[in-house]
């Protein structure tokens, strides 16, 4: 057994710095220089001082190392390095050594600011803690850099530094024209050359001086320590000459082994590139002691270059890998990527004590157990200590050995020694048993009740892994109960699942109670209850509480105790009906299965609306005749039927939720486990199955059908009549075609609801899938109508089937066809066939679900990922603030309220205090105790709500609510009852005269009959006052959320999760046909990402006059952009004797009806304020109320008069171009139709500050979906609530329903900077200083040498840091810290001064609800 990690490691990282190896540390740390190419000698064994010396350690079983003498599993290898004869470029550094080169001298090497701007520079970037200030910084010094010419020290001249090719830098300072007399210079130097090759003078001009590393790292080497903080680099630890490689250190044998195979081996491919540098710098050294032409030399160097840089990193763009050839793996690919160093096996790990196995369901476990193959349990093993108490058991364990369960594997003794009790005999077996000791460790087999974690991948949310207890079953699957399949999202048509075993005493204890089934059974997305019947469970729930299902005494008993295994005392309820003969109905089943005896304190106390309940004016809701109204009254049921708003998940007026939140999680549970056991035996005995005349229709049936896809076609052959003749009204902002579509679509789509309709009231009430769909257990109406009645119209992308032929969809139909059967309807039903056409859309449609599918799976999944990179870190501290890791603020105060979103049951307080108070009411039993009076109950309740209890422990809104709740529901009802009947209101206490009169009264009244009516109508106790404000104030309490819980990464699994069931291509109207909104997984992805342009922008407007039509249509003139074109007639050329022009005639009726505020002066001022038409304003003239003529100007007729025609056509082109009104941002706006009436404008486009100020529309209500416009033009705060807003929307149009507090703190992650910051690699690098973390994520190697550049130094405060370096994290159960006095017994540590802390820096200020004083 591996040794558990130890909290309290003898030594612990504080960070990790940053920085350069220097040539002299490379030498330091290495053991020899690599001399030789040979990687063997001749005897086939490591050459020495070859690449593969044994001195660098061994990757060999049987070799030594020549170093430490160790074998390979103990060596940890060792270093050497390459003397470089010619310093190279590094590859990893190259861009950061061009900018030092832009900024510097190529002549002194001083960077090239002058004096005064050097000091503060040097100051800001001194005073700079964090690094995106410094970034900023080292860029304005980089512009400020570039514009200088002449180097203010030497007066050298500067120019630019350019890459060329993949590993060249050229320095062209002879582009400005100071420069001449140096070029002349320059070119000079090339005589020589040019008498022996002529053809070089054509190419002279383009000769630039060429910057090789020798030259670099010459002038790096002059730049003074100063000069250095400039260009961003730390002097200790990273000069800039560092950055060139002068040595090449060579990794050890141990991280890139040969492999040997029959006499040959293949080498790694770092070994291979590491051989092919050592050759070639052995070249360059022959070629300089010999001397050869300096075009092989400079070829030679080359080369060394290139196979540094691909040594380094392999997949550089610009070196060219050979096609066909695999590309080798430089260090740069081993850190790279999901399977790289960082994420394949740093962040996760494969683990031991692991297993994986087919999964399959199994009512009769519990839902807090798995079932665990024998198998799997005779492999899995779990340390157990050996004690007093437990050494017959293991003793018994060590003698049954590894083959027989329950067994051991391994014997530890705490001596040291380790048995192995696979290959024992049964003799040495029974001798190591008699020796067992207490304090040894015996690795035994799992058995039951252990505790394991079970998880399904994709895990998308907290839920996707959670803590079970063990059965050890026979056979081959892992099992689990049915109502444990929401969360981990399984099925069980061949899912796999995983399974872990913990192997310490904390971590099952932590297990259980974080991740255990019963401490999970609703989701932190939104406080709805996940685990909860389902399928099966629900049919038969629905079907035995029906009203009309009775059993006798025999039956009855019979189906109880379906509910355990004979393990619990089930008390029999008396019979609903005594006489002709006793029988009990279904309802009573369930009220045993709430309750099952006297004991039992479960008293459930419900009223909740069903799937079929039908609301009707007048009509007490009790009185549905579907029984779709459901009143349970102290654990028994009063009418409605169970289905899955009462049994199954998603809903917080359900039974087991009721149960959960008022009893807690041992009584849900176990009453689930009832329900599962109950459900499977009583639908297994009854029988429930579907076949085909389940779906065959009645003869009525399909007469009905055939009738109304009769009617519908001829509908949509009226339309589209009506349309070629122009007869149809467009809507708003829609052409002919799109009003038409609409049309048709708004009657076919009714067609397939109608038939749904009607399949419902015709079908037999037997009829299996029907009772599915009733009941909420599977399908629903349109499954059943698709399959009896008719499949309907066939859609992709939103919109009916589009032509994929010339002119039509098939070539089966007439061209240009529009009927329903043309554009994919659909008339039969599964049942009775489609036809091939028919069965071609089908297909179609059914095809591009599948695509979205992949595709959609793929965007969540990488939304997800990055969510929680940025995310992950949050966490609340103990003042209930959010922060990250660093201590930045994120939240003052979670969510605004400090409350968990698991506890909520109402949708905003974490109480339903309607159903609470009716609760209360039923089980405190009224006795002999006086009944209260309005004024009493406000009396109570206000003396309470002001006690410490509350004021101290509850915000001040809840304490209002609770107020107000009871002043409406209690005291305003009471009164209002009391005076209906004639009784004094007695809302406030009367004066001390009256006192004895009012006694007097209401005792002559003790038996009066009207008291007892108000009585009966609404009456409370002081006792039921008390513990119900008892009740609310202890369920406030329990839903504060805790400090240390990792809010951020709940909130980034709450939003990414729901986004996997998203459909991917979504659009919706806006309240307009033809404003669609992009909604969906893309529009979320454009949220998250704060996109600068955005697919469908919108500005919603409120207009100052929201009644009138007329009004809107004129606002809209003002903002549309409305072109020359749009108004003109016509635009011609008129060509006279004398002169020619162009005339503009104004069509001023559309003027009129576009209700546009301009006149003709307006638009010729447009005209000549269009700057690309260059047209002189003696030019333009108004000729006419409705008519401009345009003259080209005499100076450029002067120029070139045959110009003339060609310049009239130009300007005739451009003139529909001009725009008279409106804003150019704007693409259109459309009125739509608000709430009661009321007219909003939908502005598509940019420009949320030119249409706020815009006449006639309210500025201060106008919004736009767009974050970085709203940010741009009203600052953070509104950006951060658009960013709320929007995701919520989003969500809800998909049915989604997520708590706001995890949406808040996605807003305010990605505001509170300053600035908005999309989640997405440079957001995250923004918002994140670790090193580790940015390397983790993405862009791994950039990140990393970024990171030495600029000497970071990386504290390991976060969560992926803490992973990758293997030690416990700073949130969850890892946040506190524990302080105990030492020396100091009873004196306190003196108090620290804080900087601020004077008096007149005291303020006072309130946050939220809550007034903090300035003690």
């Amino acid at each position: 057994m591996k040794e558990q990690i130890l909290e309290q490691a003898p030594r612990r990282i504080k960070h990790i710095q940053f920085s350069v190896l220097s040539p002299q540390e490379i030498v330091k740390n290495a053991q020899l220089a690599i001399t030789h190419r040979d990687l063997f000698n001749d005897n086939r064994k490591p050459m020495e001082n070859g690449v593969l010396d044994t001195r660098l350690g061994t990757s060999d079983h049987d070799t030594l190392c020549q170093t430490c003498g160790e074998k390979m599993a103990q060596c940890i290898g060792h270093f050497g390095y390459v003397k470089l004869i010619l310093p190279v470029f590094h590859i990893g550094y190259f861009k950061a050594v061009i900018n030092m080169l832009q900024n510097i001298c190529k002549t002194c090497s001083r960077v090239l600011l002058n004096e005064d701007d050097r000091r503060s520079y040097l100051k800001r970037i001194r005073a700079s803690r964090e690094s995106s200030a410094r970034q900023k910084l080292e860029k304005a010094i980089n512009t400020l850099c570039k514009k200088e010419v002449d180097c203010p020290h030497c007066g050298a001249i500067n120019g630019s530094v350019k890459k060329v090719g993949a590993l060249k830098i050229v320095h062209e300072k002879f582009k400005s024209k100071k420069a001449h007399e140096e070029h002349e210079k320059f070119k000079s130097t090339f005589n020589n050359a040019i008498e022996y090759t002529p053809d070089l003078r054509p190419h002279l001009h383009k000769a630039q001086e060429d910057l090789n590393a020798m030259k670099v790292l010459d002038l790096f080497k002059r730049i003074s320590d100063d000069d250095c903080e400039l260009l961003g680099l730390d002097p200790q630890n990273a000069r800039p000459e560092l950055f060139i490689w002068q040595r090449l250190p060579v990794p050890p044998v141990a991280i890139r082994p040969s492999i040997a195979q029959d006499n040959a081996s293949t080498e790694d491919d770092l070994t291979v590139k590491l051989s092919e540098i050592v050759q070639t710098n052995t070249n360059i050294t022959a070629a300089l002691t010999k001397g050869v032409t300096i075009t092989q030399l400079m070829e030679q160097w080359d080369y060394l270059q290139l196979t540094i840089a691909m040594y380094i990193h392999s997949e550089m763009p610009g070196l060219g890998n050979m096609a066909g050839i695999k590309p080798s793996r430089g260090l740069c690919q081993r850190l790279k990527g999901k399977q790289g160093r960082f994420r394949g096996n740093l962040s996760g790990k494969r683990v031991d004590f692991s297993g994986r196995t087919v999964i399959s369901p199994d009512p009769n476990l519990r839902i807090d157990e798995v079932a665990v193959p024998e198998l799997v349990a005779k492999i899995l093993t779990y340390p157990e200590r050996v004690f007093a108490h437990n050494i017959d058991k293991l003793r018994q364990c060590v003698i049954n050995g590894a083959d027989v369960h329950p067994g051991a594997n391994f014997v530890k003794h705490k001596s040291g020694g380790k048995r192995f009790l696979k290959y024992a005999d049964q003799a040495s077996k029974d001798a190591c048993a008699a020796e067992l000791q207490i304090g040894d460790v015996v690795e035994r087999h799992l058995r039951d009740d252990d505790v394991v974690l079970f998880n399904r991948q994709p895990s998308l949310h907290k839920l996707s892994i959670m803590a079970h207890y063990v059965r050890v079953k026979p056979w081959r699957t892992f099992r689990f109960n049915e109502c444990v399949c929401s969360p981990y999202n399984a099925d069980f048509d061949g899912d796999e699942m995983n399974l872990h075993v913990p192997q310490t005493e904390e971590a099952r204890i932590e297990a259980i109670e974080l991740m255990g089934v019963k401490n999970n059974l609703v989701t932190p997305r939104n406080g709805d209850p996940i685990i909860a019947a389902i399928q099966d469970f629900i049919t038969s729930s629905y079907l035995l509480t029906k009203k009309d299902v009775f059993y006798n005494r025999a039956q009855f008993t019979q189906i109880c105790s379906y509910m355990a295994d004979a393990d619990i005392h089930i008390d029999i309820p008396p019979p609903s009906i005594w006489k002709p003969m006793k029988l009990w109905t279904g309802k009573q089943i369930f009220n045993v299965l709430m309750r099952p005896n006297k004991k039992s304190s479960v008293l459930v106390n419900l009223e909740a609306k069903g799937r079929s309940f039908d609301k009707k004016e007048g009509r007490v809701p009790d009185f549905c005749p579907n029984e779709g109204y459901a009143v349970i009254q102290n654990s028994e049921i009063m009418c409605g039927c169970m289905d899955k708003t009462l049994v199954g998940d998603g809903n917080k007026h359900s039974l087991f939720y009721t149960i959960l939140r008022d009893f807690g999680s041992l009584e849900a549970a176990s009453a689930m486990n009832r329900l599962s056991k109950l459900c499977s035996r009583w639908l297994a005995n009854r029988g429930f199955s579907i076949g085909i005349n389940d779906v065959q229709p009645g003869e009525k049936l399909r007469e009905r059908k055939e009738e109304l896809i009769g009617m519908a076609n001829k509908r949509c052959n009226e339309l589209i009549e009506q349309s070629k003749l122009g007869l149809i009204e467009n809507q708003p902002g829609c052409d002919e075609e799109q009003t038409l579509e609409t049309h048709i679509s708004g009657v076919l789509s009714k067609v397939r609801d109608d038939a749904g309709q009607i399949c419902m009231t015709e079908l037999n009430k037997y009829n299996a899938p029907l009772i599915m769909a009733t009941c909420g257990s599977k399908g629903s109406k349109i499954n059943v109508s698709q399959m009896v009645a008719c499949v309907g119209q066939q859609i992709i992308s939103g919109s009916r089937i589009p032509d994929g032929f010339q002119d039509r969809s098939l070539p089966h139909f007439p061209k240009h066809s529009k009927t329903p059967a043309a554009r994919g309807f659909v008339r039969n039903s599964f049942y009775s066939g489609l036809s091939p056409t028919e069965f071609l859309f089908h297909a179609i449609s059914g095809r591009e679900g599948l695509v979205d599918t992949a595709v959609k799976t793929a965007e969540t999944g990488y939304m997800q990922r990055k969510l929680m990179k940025a995310l992950e870190d949050l966490t609340i501290h103990y003042d209930m603030s959010v922060r990250n890791s660093s201590g930045g603020l994120v939240q003052f105060y979670y969510g605004d309220d400090g409350l968990d979103p698991a506890f909520l049951e109402a949708e905003i307080l974490p109480v339903d205090l309607k159903r609470n108070l009716q609760h209360i009411i039923n089980i405190v039993s009224w006795g002999n105790d006086k009944v209260l009076l309005p004024y009493e109950i406000r009396e109570i309740t206000d003396s309470i709500l002001g006690s410490d209890k509350f004021v101290k422990l509850c915000t001040q809104s809840y304490i209002e609510s609770l107020s107000n709740f009871v002043q409406q529901e209690l005291v305003n009802r009471l009164s209002s009852i009391r005076e209906s009947y004639g009784l004094m209101r007695g809302d406030y206490r009367l004066s001390e005269e009256y006192g004895d009169l009012d006694d007097a009264v209401y005792n002559t009244m003790g038996s009066n009959p009207v008291k007892a009516v108000v009585n009966h109508k609404l009456k409370i106790t002081e006792k039921q006052l008390r513990r119900f404000l008892d009740t609310c104030w202890t369920k406030f309490m329990r839903a504060k959320i805790e400090p240390g819980t990792a809010v951020g990464a709940l909130g980034a699994q709450s939003i990414g999760e729901p986004g996997t069931q998203m459909t991917l291509k979504t659009f919706h109207f806006a309240g307009v046909a033809s404003m669609n909104i992009t909604l969906g997984v893309p529009r979320i992805k454009e949220i998250i990402n704060a996109s600068k342009t955005i697919s469908t922008p919108i500005i919603t407007c409120k207009l100052v006059n929201d009644t009138d039509v007329k009004s809107a249509r004129i606002v809209k003139g003002r903002l549309e952009t409305t072109y020359l074109g749009d108004i003109a007639k016509y635009i011609d050329e008129i060509y006279e004797r004398d002169q020619c022009f162009l005339a503009i005639k104004l069509d001023l009726e559309a003027i009129q009806k576009l209700q546009l505020e301009t006149n003709i002066k307006e638009i010729a001022r447009a005209i000549i304020d269009n700057r690309s038409l260059k047209l002189e304003a003696h030019g333009i003239r108004v000729v006419s109320d409705d008519e401009i003529d345009v003259y080209i100007s005499d100076k450029e007729m002067s120029k070139d008069p045959y110009c003339l025609y060609y310049r009239l056509q130009v300007l005739k082109r451009a003139l529909p171009k001009v725009i008279v009104k409106g804003i150019q941002t704007v693409t259109r706006a459309v009125i739509s139709e608000g709430k009661g009436g009321k007219k909003l404008l939908l502005v598509e486009g940019y420009g949320l500050r030119e249409v706020m100020t815009t006449e006639g529309i309210v500025g201060i209500e106008t919004t736009s979906n767009n974050i970085n416009e709203v940010h741009k033009v009203l600052g953070i705060e509104a950006a951060r609530n658009t960013i709320i807003q929007e995701i919520q929307y989003t969500m809800g149009r998909h049915g989604m329903s997520i708590d706001p507090r995890h949406v808040m703190l996605l807003g305010d992650i990605m505001t509170f900077k300053g600035e908005v910051l999309g989640i997405h690699r440079f957001g995250i690098s923004n918002m994140k200083s670790s090193v580790l973390m940015l390397a983790s994520f993405e862009k791994t190697t950039d990140h990393l040498f970024d990171a030495a550049l600029h000497s970071k130094r990386d504290c390991l405060e976060g969560v992926s840091e803490s992973i990758i370096m293997g030690m416990p994290m700073q949130l969850g159960t890892g946040l506190f810290k524990l302080i105990r006095k030492s020396q100091f017994e009873n004196e306190k540590p003196p108090k620290r001064k804080l900087i601020f802390d004077t008096k007149e820096n005291h303020v006072k200020f309130t946050y939220g609800d809550t007034a903090i004083d300035d003690a």
